[in-house]
């Protein structure tokens, strides 16, 4: 038989071992609770979508996945052709728009599943091509309150603050103050994509190379200058408003802004946690006014671990109702992945590897079950070990494997009523009555989650 080398697909390449898998599990747990705690409600869309809904949008079909088979039975080729979702916004809007008339608005939905996205992956820099997203968005008929948009900061507040990954900024900006900032600069609107793309790069380039490219676009050496200072600089809330008092084209998203920070604060968001930065340059096609960064203050390198936005439409593009929203996305594999490389996560307080049952008597096969079986009734996660083998391997398994507590017992604790209780991590070892064993390790696993 031809032998296969064991390999896998470039970018489809983010796979753990159990104990990281337990990590991750721990992650998307977290933010799952998060969301709900917030009233967000659970939706899963399929992972395949026709590509006239996946481009609608105008997402290009050369990052999309197609589907090479067409669907047995379909009357028209072309809506045959389908392909992996890209994002989890597109089938968001598609299932709204189906499915208007049943749901409750401002609809709150929050989405955890997989995405693919045809791009150059950098494994270095936690860009796959098949990732986990972890999106809500708060949808309304027709208009949605700015304490919708207020309250997001919140929510992610909420999330980063029990992940506990060190300090993090919620970096907040508006696009109409954007827009404003550049007809202030008399950048005219067939420029402003290109102005706005280059001024997106003042965290990541040489500022002579962003002026150069400022001044590519008709901006004159000193307005160019000016514009990059006041996008570029780092500044209190309070001092980046007063600021844009002076720039009259921006009073609109100014305003927005001034009401976005008083919400935001009522919300219990600490001043710490959040500031208006104008070198939030994001969505330039899509979002429409409060647009969302938030990164990591002692790692700036990871780059942006929650982003989103506010737009005016979401389904536009189907014949539907004017939907306006809010919403933001974590990326969760790339996030899990410079955390990781960082240091920065912590290992899950409970495993489903908790307590190992040793067997040294193959005749006391249904007494070792049963001990299992009263741990098990106690919401203990318990295995019993199955093999023929000396305990001194056993143990070396339970080690391995990551199990916090082993049960030992032999025909001297069964003839007593007690079993051998071990503390694998501080190898420590206590006999304990068979009928008080439960209580005992779920009081060990108690202290040690704690």
């Amino acid at each position: 038989m031809k032998k296969v080398r064991p390999a896998m697909l470039k970018g489809f390449d983010q796979e753990f071992l159990p104990s990281e898998q337990l990590q991750f599990n721990a992650l998307v747990e977290l933010i799952q609770r998060n969301f709900e705690r917030f009233g967000f409600l659970p939706i899963e869309t399929p992972s395949a979508e026709r590509i006239e809904v996946l481009t609608s949008k105008g997402g290009a079909e050369k990052e999309i996945y197609a589907l090479s088979r067409l669907a047995a039975g379909e009357e028209d080729e072309a809506a045959a052709k389908g392909a992996l979702r890209f994002d989890l916004t597109v089938p968001l809007a598609r299932y709204v728009a189906m499915r208007e008339r049943e749901l409750a608005f401002p609809f709150r939905r929050y989405q955890i599943q997989r995405v693919w996205r045809g791009e150059n992956p950098q494994v270095k820099r936690g860009r796959f091509r098949e990732f986990y997203q972890c999106d809500i968005d708060i949808i309304g008929r027709e208009t949605l309150s700015y304490l919708a948009e207020a309250e997001i900061p919140s929510v992610i507040y909420s999330v980063f603050r029990e992940m506990a990954i060190g300090d993090f900024r919620i970096r907040i900006n508006n696009r109409k103050v954007l827009k404003g900032v550049l007809r202030h600069f008399d950048v005219s609107d067939e420029r402003a994509g290109d102005v706005l793309r280059a001024l997106d790069k003042i965290d990541k380039e040489d500022s002579r190379a962003v002026l150069a490219q400022l001044e590519a676009q008709g901006l004159a050496a000193q307005a160019g200058r000016e514009l990059y200072d006041l996008i570029g600089a780092k500044r209190g809330t309070d001092e980046t408003l007063a600021l844009l008092g002076n720039i009259s084209h921006a009073a609109e998203g100014l305003s927005e802004l001034q009401q976005m920070v008083q919400a935001i604060r009522m919300f219990g968001v600490p001043d710490s946690a959040f500031a208006i930065d104008l070198s939030v340059v994001r969505g330039l096609d899509y979002y429409t006014g409060t647009i969302y960064e938030t990164t990591l203050v002692d790692h700036p390198d990871i780059g942006s671990i929650c982003s989103g936005g506010r737009y005016d439409d979401l389904a536009s593009y189907f014949p539907n109702t004017r939907l306006a929203g809010v919403g933001i996305s974590i990326g969760l594999s790339r996030l899990f992945a410079r955390l990781k490389d960082a240091n920065l996560l912590r290992a899950p307080g409970r495993t489903p590897a908790e307590v190992l049952v040793t067997t040294l008597d193959p005749d006391s096969l249904e007494r070792y079950l049963d001990i299992a079986s009263r741990l098990r009734a106690s919401d203990i996660n318990t295995e019993v070990y199955l093999e023929r083998a000396k305990i001194g391997k056993q143990f070396e398994y339970a080690n391995k494997k990551g199990f916090r507590v082993a049960i030992t017992a032999g025909a001297e604790e069964f003839s007593r009523g007690t079993v051998k209780v071990k503390d694998l991590a501080a190898q420590a070892e206590t006999d304990v009555p068979l009928g008080e064993v439960a209580a005992r390790v779920k009081t060990m696993l108690d202290s040690k989650a704690h």
